[in-house]
């Protein structure tokens, strides 16, 4: 059925709700560049921004979008397939562990991640950090080293959703990014495009997070779930804290070798908690766990053990890597100079504080983050051993690390983190990391 794509804008520009086939038009318009041209595109994008979708019309526009291009089918591959997405953060490189350990708990785990942009860490560039590794695989590709190992991590293919990667760019630089039902539909239409079973999502809000407003997430969280739900997917979301980074390392190598050292059994309490959390519920929506203390149990004899860490070594020779990393963190990219950062003269006796965001721009004045899609991250800098809320402190005590290529950079960076951290004479309310699940 043909539409005019000014009757569609019209229509949702005075709070109409757009029919299935309206959406279904839209999609496959942006898709193929025909019928919907970009300007018209992002009049409906801006139209929607501001006048909302019903869940009905979201769920319609992820499935459009998610058949916008090849649906991958792994229904022949054994066993459940399951996936996690995280809405971002810094420090936040749980899929790096999370992977493996699922698959040593017994599920398959067929990722397709992004890259980061702005404050946030993508999961491909920590990943390149590895010697060799290769993101850009093919779906064939894929499903081998799915078969083979149990979880493969890659980019996006120019195949699947392609009208996502059409629209995004266009919400990128029209201001419709935050919207919630297009937020949704961009997410859900690339995960149910990977041919899983089942999904969890890790939904994060505060200072260094997409939604700064826990209200905000909670929204997304449930509009997330229920397109899984609308689409045959059961989805679980976890809301979890980003006022502080998670872990005590962000940056690329930094955490590279922070989740090389979970998987042996030596991870941050925070991020182990964060990753425990998530991969527990993976099993609970595979059918691999009776319960969260049988999933925890099944978890932590997997990092005891060393499977969840052969996992790990087994995808990085399957995906092209040197697996000699694990040993010998010399090989991966090392910076020129590494800049302590100590707690001034007149530090109270407690960290209070240790904004997210800031650290985040602190990366970035490294070098080691990107203002646009097109920039170059250097994998080698980055922050280590960074303080916790909590932590006790007096003069001189180590704030954090800065892994440095440039001085001038490092000089900018050093000035963040000390924005950043905070004291206070008495020890500060610690928030939960995890505040809710929605299913």
């Amino acid at each position: 059925m043909n539409f005019f794509p000014q009757d569609i804008i019209i229509k949702k520009r005075d709070g109409g709700a757009l029919t299935k086939d309206e959406i279904e038009f839209f999609a496959r318009g942006v898709s193929d560049g025909k019928s919907f041209a970009d300007y018209q595109a992002t009049a409906l994008l801006m139209a929607i921004f501001w006048r909302g979708m019903t869940p009905q019309e979201t769920a319609w526009l992820t499935d459009a979008m998610m058949r916008s291009g090849d649906v991958i089918d792994l229904s022949d591959l054994p066993g459940a397939k399951v996936d996690k997405h995280s809405t971002g953060g810094v420090g936040d490189k749980v899929s790096l562990i999370l992977a493996p350990l699922a698959v040593a708990c017994g599920l398959k785990v067929p990722m397709m991640s992004g890259r980061g942009l702005g404050h946030t860490g993508g999961t491909l560039d920590k990943l390149e950090a590895i010697p060799g590794f290769k993101v850009n695989l093919s779906v064939p590709e894929f499903r081998t080293i799915l078969q083979k190992v149990g979880c493969a991590m890659i980019g996006q293919t120019p195949q699947v959703v392609p009208a996502d990667k059409k629209l995004y760019s266009l919400r990128d630089v029209t201001g419709t990014v935050e919207c919630i039902p297009l937020i949704c539909a961009s997410i859900m239409s690339k995960k149910l495009a990977e041919g899983i079973d089942s999904l969890v999502l890790d939904v994060k809000f505060g200072r260094g997070a997409f939604m700064k407003k826990k209200d905000d997430a909670l929204t997304l969280a449930r509009a997330m779930v229920a397109v899984g739900k609308a689409g045959g997917k059961p989805v679980r979301a976890l809301l979890t804290a980003m006022n502080q980074p998670l872990g005590r390392a962000a940056g690329h190598t930094t955490e590279v070798i922070e989740s090389i050292e979970c998987l042996k059994g030596r991870g941050p309490a925070d991020l182990m908690e964060v990753t425990y959390a998530l991969t527990g519920q993976m099993l609970l929506l595979g059918g691999k766990a009776k319960n969260e203390a049988d999933a925890l149990r099944q978890m932590k004899a997997a990092i005891t053990n060393g499977s969840a860490l052969k996992v790990f070594r087994e995808m990085c020779v399957a995906q092209g890597g040197d697996p000699k990393v694990i040993d010998d963190y010399s090989i991966l990219p090392t910076a020129k100079k590494l800049l302590p950062v100590k707690a001034p003269a007149d530090a109270k006796c407690f960290v209070s504080e240790v904004d997210a965001l800031k650290c985040g721009h602190a990366i970035m004045a490294l070098g080691g983050g990107r203002a646009a899609v097109t920039d170059k991250v250097d994998h080698a800098v980055g922050i280590a051993d960074l303080i916790k809320i909590g932590a006790p402190v007096a003069p001189g005590t180590l704030l954090c690390t800065l892994h440095v290529n440039d001085d001038a950079k490092g000089a900018r960076a050093e000035a963040l983190i000390r924005e950043a951290v905070k004291f206070s004479a008495t020890a500060p309310q610690q928030e939960p990391l995890i505040q809710d699940l929605i299913q």
